[in-house]
């Protein structure tokens, strides 16, 4: 098999280590579901779900009915998985014929679940997403009452499997006021449900940042994205649980994630010269330069021209010029005996270096869901110990 410009392994003991962790702060009894939209947070669904699983995890999130078959072509016939968010109409068969379990917002889809569920002789596993205030999907509370009297009436057709909602920033502590209203509003909607006899299997509501961080949030089941990657999903949520465990170091999350590339070629540019396109960088000295084979097209920030730094050698090399589609450079004058073919990691440790994705994220003011989100799917993922 030919070769990829760059290769990303992950590591099953630092995912174990992550979910040791969640599974401390939110209980025992509380359900992981593993949000695994955006292939893995970049990860690689397919490499990612069945290491998950190796965790103990049986449960996945996804954002379509594209990414349910995608994780449905490698998980364990046990597990479930849920859409939380685009499911097309003419995908509905599909994913009740597989058990998929799906979010829904409106009342009108309830009727096309049942419709579909009844003339395939299999239930529809729906959870009812409720408007709390976060304002993007969910069902308004004047139709939450025939709702739950649609889904008492056809509980033969269609399972009541959760009623959930989204929690808008619950990231940042100054949005608590916020957060304590839409958990106000919700449980509103949860006290109908008993008023009305009909309760769903699960309650859930909390991504990473409440899970982690607000007890009242975590329910039967929480919806866990990139804590279980090895982020903090925010500086707030991490400093709040060194306050709680009046700890000052304490990380709890080890990334998963390395990424690496290989030295193409190595250059000689003598002071003067200019490195790359245009006039981004010019030598102030002479220089040695290696090149490496892979740019913004592959995944790398245009952003980290002139800042970014790689690990060679376990030394950092800075960026010199701009990040092509398919190339960059790195200046390697400080360090001794490299060669083509030296392993580069671009994310990351090597020896006793760090390169951190907060490295990409500050300089090109990316969230890190969304750097590591963008990289390409082709990129080969490998699970390592």
């Amino acid at each position: 098999m030919v070769k990829h410009s760059s290769r990303i392994a992950l590591s099953q003991s630092a995912l174990q280590t992550n979910f040791n962790f969640i599974r401390k702060k939110t209980g025992q009894g509380v359900r992981i579901s593993s949000v695994v939209k955006a292939n893995a947070y970049g990860h690689g669904i397919a490499e990612f779900v069945p290491m998950a699983e190796k965790c103990g995890i049986s449960h996945f999130s996804v954002a379509s009915s594209f990414e349910a078959e995608e994780v449905l072509s490698v998980c364990s016939d046990k597990t479930s998985i849920m859409i939380m968010g685009i499911l097309y109409e003419e995908d509905i068969p599909w994913a009740v014929e597989n058990g998929i379990e799906f979010y829904v917002f409106n009342f009108e889809r309830l009727l096309i679940a049942k419709e579909v569920a009844e003339r395939l002789g299999k239930k529809a596993v729906v959870h009812i997403e409720v408007e709390t205030g976060a304002n993007r999907t969910g069902l308004q509370a004047d139709d939450f009452k025939k709702t739950i009297e649609y889904l008492t009436e056809n509980r033969e057709y269609i399972q009541f499997e959760g009623l959930c909602t989204h929690l808008g920033g619950a990231e940042t502590l100054a949005n608590k006021f916020k957060i304590d209203a839409q958990v106000l509003r919700y449980n509103n909607f949860l006290e109908t449900c008993r008023e009305m006899n009909y309760m769903p299997r699960k309650r859930h509501i909390a991504s990473s940042a409440a899970a982690l961080a607000f007890e009242e949030t975590r329910f039967d089941m929480v919806r866990i994205g990139v804590a279980q990657y090895g982020f903090w999903p925010s500086p707030d949520i991490r400093y709040l649980h060194l306050q709680e465990t009046k700890k000052t170091t304490e990380n709890g999350l080890k990334r998963i994630f390395t990424w690496k590339t290989d030295i193409m070629d190595l250059r000689k540019v003598k002071a003067g010269e200019y490195i790359g396109y245009g006039t981004a960088y010019q030598a102030v000295q002479d220089m040695d330069i290696a090149v490496l084979p892979l740019g913004y097209s592959n995944g790398y920030p245009r952003g980290l021209s002139n800042r970014g730094q790689v690990l060679i050698k376990g030394k950092k090399a800075p960026v010199v010029g701009l990040i092509n589609m398919n190339l960059f450079m790195v200046n390697i004058s400080h360090i001794p005996d490299v060669a083509v073919g030296d392993e580069v990691v671009l994310v990351g440790r090597q020896k006793n270096n760090v390169i951190p994705v907060s490295s990409f994220t500050d300089a090109t003011q990316l969230l890190n869901n969304e750097m590591l989100s963008r990289l390409p799917a082709a990129i080969p993922r490998k699970a390592v110990t």
